[in-house]
């Protein structure tokens, strides 16, 4: 029995040794001789390796009742992909696609034909809704597979304000804000990177799939709360085509913001572009001209000379000068832009009549130096802080000319040129008691932890008195009232300051300013003598018209009765 026992275990030894000598041949054959070919095949498993870089904070827009809307966040669909090994006729494949695809037909084909691939990628965003009626047709080689991307439901709404997500120039495989807010609050809306692989094996004998993650880690991120009111900035957008559209100019833009505290509610310039489809959209689309672009203003820089002779003494609302329609200024002429004289007139009319000849006679009253000091102090040649990317300098180096000409052209808005968001922020110290403010689109960010950072900007340099602030606005009021439309756009409940701009366009190849091309400007702020609203627009190179009074002045109007009445602010007389 014990002899038996022993030749049992030393046939089972045997017969162990047997299949490990099989078992080491094989691996032989699999790890060295046949090496190249079952790696290439191993590889193969894995055909779909993405990385969750849209895992983001979101970005929100805020109603006036102080609502949440979404204006950037995550949605999740499928991406589409071909299998061409498996794929008989890629012809008929794209022909049943075709309805469902961003792709041309042309495009499909070839990747459908790329039969050394075991996957290739057609279209990473995939509805729901969609997927569902591709997968009813049972392609064979057409797989759908779970994803998520970055998505802007107001499409193209205050889209260069927004900005989007997209490649890094250092590598092509990570996504980073690109533009706008998602630039600038980039580092607080990135999140942890999470890699997963599909096994294409797993996929036949499982349902779900098996997944395999890996994570990038990085610090605790948040989302972003902006100031933007979603029904104003639709509204504003309206306008702006409208008025882009009427005049055929090739851009228009405009920014609303309360005066007091420097919060945005809209902002954005036409032609502008869809976030969530840019294939055809041009980089120059892409950028923030609010805050990114100079342009010589014109007139509407009038209300700052205006109310800087008043703060400094020099003149008051009464002050009277003889206009002769025209002064000499080291050799150059200055005209009024009718090129008539009125004879002796108060400094109402130099608003009311827009006289280039008025402000200058306000520079030489001040003097050179003085006038240069509350320029400067307006902060027309800094940036303002606004949380935008690419923000850009005003060019006011004319102020430091020794030539008195050169004084007298920035007061009435040529010879320098400033951003449209340092302009505003300028006009907004006429009403608002004198001082300035900081621009701003977020208002706060709430952490993942749960815990929220208001964005607080507080109140920045008295620029002119509580008392010029107060007269300047009774001038601009004036303007309104009796001079805009012969008063035709006064409002019979509300008070409103305003002044029109009009501004040659400079030549940059030849020197001096074109004859036929102008850029119009506008700026309102009401009730003007507690402001709730300041609104800056501009259109560039309007056809068929000259003055800004003609292009401006109804889209402002329609501006100003909107907000008046979506945020029922009573009446101040």
């Amino acid at each position: 029995m014990r002899r038996e026992m022993v030749i049992r275990i030393r046939v089972i030894t045997g017969i162990v040794l047997f299949l490990a000598l099989i078992l080491l041949f094989r691996l032989y054959c699999l790890q060295v001789s046949q090496n190249d070919f079952y790696t290439d095949r191993a590889e193969r498993q894995y055909v779909h390796t993405k990385q969750d870089l849209y895992s983001r904070g979101s970005i929100f827009f805020t109603t006036k009742d102080g609502e949440k809307v979404s204006a950037a966040s995550i949605r999740s669909g499928f991406l589409l992909a071909f299998n061409p090994t498996i794929i008989t006729d890629p012809n008929a494949v794209c022909e049943k696609l075709q309805p469902f695809l961003k792709v041309e037909k042309e495009r499909c084909l070839e990747k459908a034909s790329l039969k050394e691939r075991t996957y290739v990628e057609i279209d990473l965003t995939i509805p729901d809704e969609i997927a569902e009626q591709i997968e009813n047709l049972d392609l064979d080689g057409v797989q759908l597979y779970r994803n998520q991307w970055r998505y802007y439901p107001g499409d193209d709404l205050t889209a260069k304000v927004i900005g989007f997500v997209g490649y890094t120039e250092k590598t092509d495989d990570d996504l980073h804000g690109k533009y706008g807010l998602e630039r600038y609050y980039d580092d607080v809306l990135v999140r942890d990177r999470e890699v997963r692989s599909v096994n294409f094996f797993a996929e036949i004998f499982s349902n779900l799939g098996d997944m395999v993650y890996s994570k990038e880690e990085s610090s605790p991120k948040g989302d972003v709360v902006t100031t933007i009111e979603p029904t104003v900035a639709r509204m504003l957008d309206s306008v702006l085509l409208e008025t882009n559209a009427r005049y055929e100019s090739k851009m228009t833009g405009a920014i609303i913001m309360d005066p007091k505290t420097g919060a945005i509610y809209a902002m954005n310039a036409v032609p502008g572009f869809n976030l969530n489809d840019r294939g055809t959209t041009t980089v120059e689309f892409f950028q923030n001209p609010l805050v990114e672009n100079v342009y010589e203003f014109g007139s509407t820089i009038k209300a700052l000379t205006m109310a800087a002779g008043l703060d400094s003494g020099a003149i008051n609302r009464h002050s009277t000068y003889f206009d002769a329609g025209s002064i000499t200024l080291n050799t150059f002429t200055i005209k009024n832009y009718d090129g008539k004289g009125r004879g002796t007139v108060e400094m109402q009319e130099v608003l009311n009549q827009s006289l280039n000849t008025g402000v200058s006679y306000i520079v030489q009253k001040m003097g050179k130096e003085k006038f240069r000091e509350y320029f400067y102090n307006f902060k027309l040649g800094s940036e303002t802080g606004i949380d935008q990317p690419n923000e850009a300098f005003g060019l006011i180096e004319n102020l430091k000319s020794p030539r008195d000409v050169e004084y007298a052209t920035a007061s009435f808005g040529q010879g320098i040129a400033l951003t449209p968001i340092a302009t505003i922020r300028a006009l907004a110290t006429l009403g608002n008691g004198g001082y300035l403010v900081t621009p701003h689109l977020a208002s706060a960010i709430e952490y993942e932890d749960g815990t929220v950072k208001e964005i607080l900007h507080p109140k920045g340099a008295q620029v002119i008195s509580k008392e010029s602030s107060e007269e300047i606005s009774r001038m601009l009021t004036t303007v309104v009232d009796e001079a805009l439309g012969k008063g035709k756009f006064k409002m019979q409940n509300y008070t409103i300051g305003a002044k029109t701009g009009t501004a040659q366009i400079a030549d940059p190849n030849g020197g001096g300013y074109y004859e036929d091309k102008y850029l119009h400007s506008f700026f309102g702020y009401f009730p003007a003598f507690d402001p709730k609203f300041i609104v800056f627009m501009y259109t560039v190179e309007p056809k068929g018209v000259k003055y800004a009074s003609e292009t401006l002045t109804e889209p402002f109007m329609d501006i100003a009765k909107f907000l008046i009445n979506y945020y029922t602010i009573p009446p101040d007389r």
